[in-house]
């Protein structure tokens, strides 16, 4: 294929793609190299059932005379048109069905310490769905100041788990040049994040303090509900510089909108895995085919027993083995 260029996908709308340009497809330096780009995807993608996504990389190349015509008819206003067409999609590490992204290297899986407090069943079949698809979750509890004792508690579960923990007040701006500081030395070399959590948990306000020049909508709690309403509604990458080899951020609708694409084929024998307290502790239970639910000389209930694994994340493990365990297999 000639002048075609390496990119990734910021944003998919109605069909129209925005694509950031890192690398020209020959090894020449391109002058398109660091500026986005308006394409379409070829028919190809379609006729396959491949739907593109936010964090796709691919290969984009010049629309040609025959790819106008075919999109003249689709564009319903002249300013749609585009001079590229994306060609080809790379292969992916993960992808996200709702919302669509791909790629991902890190999860900020983020509650609050209260209004609304966290369901952390939820919070825990987000974070070993992550680890399935090896994507290292991040834990993020905001609000601390509307009820500090129980954001402690919450990061006393999650660091003796063994996962990065951050406390803060967005609002108020405290705790948060710790996780800014995170951000800026993991997020490097092309690596993708996602924030991810219930509606108002504050995920909007705390990326509008980490990036103001983000500008992400927020919404007031119901009172009555105690849940904000979505105030993110597409999927959408941000840079976190000029360089070609910069981290992307992505903010994601509530929790009741994301699930991955490969959770059908999760299985409840890959369960323990996912919680990474257990693995440790796996190969010391007396039973090879132990669910470490129930069973005499299970080493994780002894250490369920001695305190060094949570009781809410060996509850959240049982009730998640219980649902994977009454999955048909077709």
């Amino acid at each position: 294929m000639q002048n075609g260029n390496y990119g990734k996908i910021m944003l998919g709308v109605g069909g129209l793609y925005t694509v950031r340009v890192l690398s020209s497809f020959n090894g020449e330096k391109s002058e398109l190299e660091g500026i986005t780009v308006n394409c379409r995807a070829r028919g190809a993608f379609k006729h396959n059932n491949v739907t593109l996504l936010a964090g796709d990389d691919v290969i984009i190349r010049p629309a040609s005379e025959n790819d106008a015509e075919i999109f003249k008819g689709k564009a319903k206003q002249s300013e749609h048109m585009t001079e590229f067409v994306i060609d080809e999609l790379c292969e992916r590490k993960n992808s996200l069905i709702r919302p669509p992204l791909a790629n991902l290297d890190f999860i900020f899986i983020t509650m609050a310490a209260a209004s609304p407090a966290p369901i952390l069943t939820t919070v825990d079949k987000l974070i070993c769905i992550a680890e399935f698809n090896n994507i290292e979750p991040v834990i993020v509890i905001t609000k601390c100041e509307l009820d500090p004792k129980y954001a402690d508690e919450l990061a006393g579960i999650y660091e003796k788990s063994g996962f990065t923990v951050f406390k803060l007040s967005a609002v108020e701006n405290i705790g948060v040049e710790p996780i800014d500081e995170f951000i800026r030395e993991n997020l490097t070399d092309g690596k993708t994040a996602a924030f991810a959590g219930a509606s108002g948990i504050g995920k909007s306000t705390l990326l509008n303090r980490l990036f103001p020049a983000l500008e992400l909508s927020t919404s007031e709690i119901s009172r009555k509900i105690e849940r904000g309403r979505h105030t993110t509604r597409k999927a959408e990458l941000y840079t976190l510089g000029d360089a070609l080899d910069c981290g992307y951020i992505a903010d994601t609708p509530g929790f009741s909108m994301l699930d991955f694409a490969r959770f059908d084929f999760f299985e409840k024998d890959d369960l323990p895995t996912t919680m990474r307290e257990f693995v440790p502790l796996i190969e010391k239970c007396r039973y090879t085919k132990c669910s470490h639910t129930k069973e005499e000389g299970c080493a994780v209930l002894e250490a369920l027993r001695e305190g060094k694994v949570a009781r809410s994340r060996h509850e959240s493990y049982c009730e998640l083995f219980e649902i994977l365990k009454a999955k048909k297999k077709w």
